[in-house]
């Protein structure tokens, strides 16, 4: 694995990371305190913690990504965010109402289930489309490759 994809996965763990604590601490506050239906209250820590991740990814993560088109970053990260959420939510939405495993427990572990099958989706998307390096019209893994004279120059 190249040196800069791999700092690029740890990057996005770490505000990953927080961003799982801030969902699932928002989702069972919600749970306990609330009369809020269970997916309800987890679309909200979700949406809780897309608001927190995208603070990281910008200013952390990807930080020295293009920031010439700050709207349109924005834009994506909302639509792909809301696709995680509904790949995330779905999974618990079909726990729960489809086989009806509801108590703590069982919704801790299918949203679990959930954010894992969305973060992959979500760290695919972001680094492509979302956050693209400086001065690229395509993704990173299409750009042309460098001649050995672009190589040589500083």
């Amino acid at each position: 694995m190249r040196r800069d994809l791999a700092a690029e996965i740890v990057r996005f763990a770490v505000v990953g990371g927080l961003g799982v604590v801030v969902n699932f601490a928002v989702f069972n506050l919600c749970r306990s305190v609330t009369r809020l239906p269970v997916v309800r209250c987890s679309v909200i820590g979700t949406s809780v913690a897309v608001l927190v991740n995208y603070l990281g990814f910008r200013y952390y993560a990807y930080r020295d990504r293009d920031k010439c088109r700050p709207a349109r970053e924005f834009t994506l990260f909302v639509v792909f965010s809301v696709i995680g959420l509904a790949i995330e939510n779905g999974v618990l939405y079909a726990a729960t109402y489809w086989f009806g495993w509801d108590t703590a427990l069982q919704s801790n572990l299918f949203k679990a289930v959930g954010l894992a099958a969305a973060t992959g989706f979500r760290f695919w998307v972001y680094r492509t489309w979302v956050f693209r390096r400086h001065g690229s019209s395509h993704p990173p893994e299409h750009s042309p490759p460098q001649s050995d004279f672009d190589k040589t120059r500083p």
